[in-house]
C-alpha cells in the first residue's frame, strides 16, 4: 500500500482504529459498519486521518481502499490487546488513535492534535496563565450541525498553555516538567479524557505497552499524555447506542437542511422539517417507499406555484394514512 502524502509541517503519523468491540449497547450490532450521511462510522474515521503515513484498522475487514486491516488475538478482547495489534505495523514517529464510531471526527481535528503535540510541550507552562475571554465557549446553537462548535472548546481543569486557532489545551497537571515527546489526548465537553482520540509518540507508546500487564487503557495512556485538547464541535463524540446513532444522524440532517436551503436560495427557517420528515414516512408506509420523495417533490411545485392550501402536507398526511380506504373506492368507483 503506498503510503499517504504528508501535509507540509505536519509530523509524519500512522493511524491505529480500534472498530473491533463488542457493542453491547447496541445489541452486538456491527457498530463500525452502521451509518451516518451515506457512509459507515469507521469510513468518517478513515476519512480524518487520509493524511497517514499508513491507516491500519483493529477489526473485520472491511472494502475500504487503502487501509491494513488487523486483529487483536483473541478477536474482541479489549482496548489494550487491539492497540497492541495495530501498533506492530506502525513505523511512523508519531501515532493517532481513534476509536471507529467517531461520525463528527475530521481531518483538521486531527491535524490540530498533532499541533498540539509538537507545538505546545508542557514545559512552557511554567507560568501559566488563566484563560483570557477569547477561550470561553460561545453559545451552542440550537441545532448544532456537522460544521458548526455545537459545543464549544472550553477550558478544563488544570494548567492552559495556551489556546490555538480557537482550541484549547491544557497541560495535565503535575506534567509540566516532563519532556517534549508525550502525548495529547482529547477531552468532551465536560472535560473528560477521551482515550480512544489522541496521539502519541510512537516509541514511547510502544515500550510503555511492552511492560504494561493490565487491561485499563487509561493506565496505559495516563503517564504518557502531557497535554488535554478541547476542540470545536463534538469531534469526541461516539455511537454507543441507538439514540447516540440517531442523533448524529440528524446532525447531519440538519446540515444537509442548511446547504440544500442554501443553494435553493430558501430560508432554512422557512422550512418545516419535521412536518416534511412526518410526511415523507406516512407515505413510505402508507403508500409505497419511492412515493415518499415522488410527493415531497410535488408539494414543493404546488407551493412554488402557489397552489397548495396552508394545510398541504397535513391532507397528505392523512391521506397516506387512509391509502387503503381511498384506492378501494376508487378501484370500486363505476
Amino acid at each position: 500500500m503506498a503510503p499517504s502524502a504528508e501535509s507540509p509541517g505536519q509530523p509524519a503519523f500512522d493511524a491505529v482504529i480500534l472498530a473491533g468491540g463488542e457493542a453491547r449497547r447496541l445489541g452486538g450490532a456491527d457498530k463500525p459498519g452502521l451509518t451516518v450521511g451515506g457512509r459507515s462510522l469507521v469510513e468518517h474515521v478513515v476519512t480524518a486521518v487520509a493524511g497517514a503515513r499508513t491507516t491500519i484498522v483493529v477489526g473485520p475487514e472491511r472494502p475500504i481502499p487503502g487501509v491494513v486491516f488487523v486483529r487483536e488475538d483473541p478477536p474482541r478482547s479489549g482496548p489494550v490487546p487491539a492497540l497492541a495489534a495495530g501498533l506492530n505495523g506502525v513505523t511512523a514517529p508519531w501515532v493517532v488513535l481513534l476509536a471507529g464510531d467517531l461520525p463528527f471526527i475530521t481531518a483538521p481535528h486531527v491535524t490540530a492534535l498533532l499541533n498540539a503535540a509538537i507545538t505546545q510541550p508542557p514545559n512552557t507552562t511554567a507560568d501559566p496563565a488563566p484563560p483570557t475571554p477569547a477561550t470561553q465557549p460561545p453559545a451552542a446553537p440550537a441545532h448544532p450541525t456537522l460544521g458548526e462548535t455545537a459545543r464549544s472548546a472550553r477550558s478544563v481543569p488544570g494548567d492552559v498553555a495556551g489556546p490555538t486557532s480557537g482550541n484549547v489545551v491544557v497541560a495535565v497537571p503535575g506534567n509540566a516538567a516532563r519532556a517534549t515527546s508525550e502525548g495529547v489526548v482529547m477531552v468532551d465537553d465536560g472535560g473528560r479524557e477521551q482515550w480512544l482520540a489522541g496521539v502519541w509518540p510512537t516509541a514511547r507508546l510502544k515500550r510503555a505497552l511492552a511492560a504494561y500487564p493490565c487491561r485499563s487503557l487509561k493506565g496505559l495512556l495516563g503517564p504518557l499524555t502531557a497535554v488535554r485538547l478541547a476542540l470545536p464541535g463534538r469531534p469526541w463524540f461516539d455511537c454507543d447506542t441507538m439514540d447516540d446513532l440517531e442523533e448524529a444522524r440528524m446532525n447531519v440532517l440538519n446540515e444537509w437542511t442548511v446547504l440544500a436551503c442554501e443553494e435553493l436560495g430558501i430560508d432554512p427557517a422557512t422550512v418545516d422539517r419535521d412536518l416534511i420528515l412526518d410526511l415523507t414516512k406516512e407515505v413510505a408506509h402508507g403508500v409505497a417507499r419511492p412515493a415518499a420523495p415522488l410527493t415531497a417533490y410535488l408539494l414543493g411545485l404546488a407551493q412554488g406555484a402557489g397552489t397548495a392550501p396552508d394545510d398541504a402536507a397535513a391532507k397528505l398526511i392523512t391521506l397516506a394514512k387512509n391509502w387503503g380506504q381511498a384506492t378501494a373506492e376508487t378501484l370500486t368507483d363505476s
